[in-house]
């Protein structure tokens, strides 16, 4: 099989560079698994906020805005900070940070009604927070690569060698053939790096866990905003008629199909139960996912110094949604030679450069 694009990776990262360099030639996207969206991509929070992230990450949710509000992919949702006494000054940092308007605890309770008098005493909110319908976005994308060439699942790529003119990879017991390599494999990344012969950037897996709780106190939670702890301790979301909640960890992992560490999870779950008068009850569910970071914690987007045909579309951390229409972009005006829309300055923080001497 020959291609100008071989992207390994079907999470967000893949589907989405996929789509965008589908015009400049021929695309295959190849993923391990037998679903597209299996790992992180699959077990995301789904919120697309703009000030949430660095500032390199809050660079490209702004660039992404504009196709989020055109997409029809989003519904509004609203993100409230909550903490209780003794937190003030990481409130008010917090808050700050993300341009958020003061509530009194009693309007809050307005909103969530369980919310608890005496700890959930800090509060503010914004409406500028929205779901994301994850699974959909995929879809769109991979459609795209489908145009422009194929999309192969459940083929975990076994060898890569560099060729003459591009790259020979063998996936599923097939080999591809491509001009251009794409690293989208999220928590792989560094090992299909190392399998090309480029090397590792640093970038590492790290755990988050979640709970699907019922409804508290048998409430319609449909309407309420995701709520944030202070710090970002914990976060819950409502999620299909339940409440997703996280202790919003990060462990370092091996790249794995991860699962929930249940001594973790609790301390999470009590930390949210510290903050509302309804008890948790067994969760419905409980999962975990991996979220990568590069050792700065920015994404890492572009060619390889070393080598201009190896191509990084990983990083993302646990901003893989809200940055891909804008960090695809980047990559596939990168690949094509032209100029990007984000700032010089951002486009070279985010480039894969600044990790190798």
């Amino acid at each position: 099989m020959e291609a100008d694009f071989l992207v390994i990776g079907g999470g967000i990262a893949g589907t989405s560079v996929g789509a965008r360099l589908a015009d400049l030639g021929r695309v295959v996207l190849v993923e391990a698994e037998s679903a597209l969206g299996y790992h992180a991509s699959g077990r995301s929070a789904a919120l697309f906020e703009v000030s949430y992230g660095l500032p390199t990450t809050v660079a490209l949710n702004r660039a992404s805005a504009d196709w989020f509000h055109a997409s029809g992919l989003l519904a509004p949702r609203g993100l409230m900070l909550v903490g209780g006494p003794g937190r003030e000054d990481r409130f008010a940092a917090d808050a700050a940070a993300m341009g958020l308007t003061p509530l009194t605890p009693a309007e809050a309770r307005e909103m969530v009604p369980i919310l608890h008098p005496a700890t959930a005493t800090l509060t503010a909110w914004h409406d500028a927070a929205w779901d994301i319908d994850t699974d959909r976005m995929i879809q769109a994308f991979a459609r795209e690569v489908r145009q422009a060439g194929e999309v192969v699942q459940g083929a975990r790529v076994s060898a890569i060698r560099r060729t003459g003119d591009g790259w020979a990879v063998t996936a599923g017991g097939r080999e591809i053939t491509a001009r251009v390599l794409v690293n989208a494999a999220g928590a792989w990344a560094d090992a299909v790096a190392e399998m090309a012969g480029i090397g590792p950037l640093g970038i590492r897996p790290m755990r988050r866990s979640m709970a699907r709780l019922a409804a508290p106190g048998g409430h319609d939670v449909s309407g309420w905003p995701m709520l944030l702890g202070v710090g970002e301790d914990w976060y819950a979301k409502p999620d299909a008629g339940a409440l997703l909640v996280s202790p919003a960890e990060e462990e370092p992992s091996p790249p794995m199909d991860a699962w929930a560490d249940d001594m973790v999870l609790a301390e999470g779950l009590a930390r949210y139960e510290a903050h509302v008068t309804e008890p948790v009850t067994r969760p419905l569910a409980t999962w975990a996912g991996l979220r990568s970071f590069a050792p700065d914690r920015t994404l890492v987007l572009g060619p390889d110094p070393r080598d201009a045909a190896f191509v990084w579309m990983a990083g993302q951390g646990g901003y893989g949604f809200q940055t891909a229409p804008a960090a695809s972009r980047l990559v596939a005006d990168r690949v094509a030679g032209r100029a990007p829309a984000l700032a010089a300055a951002e486009v070279a923080a985010l480039a894969p450069d600044r990790f190798v001497a």
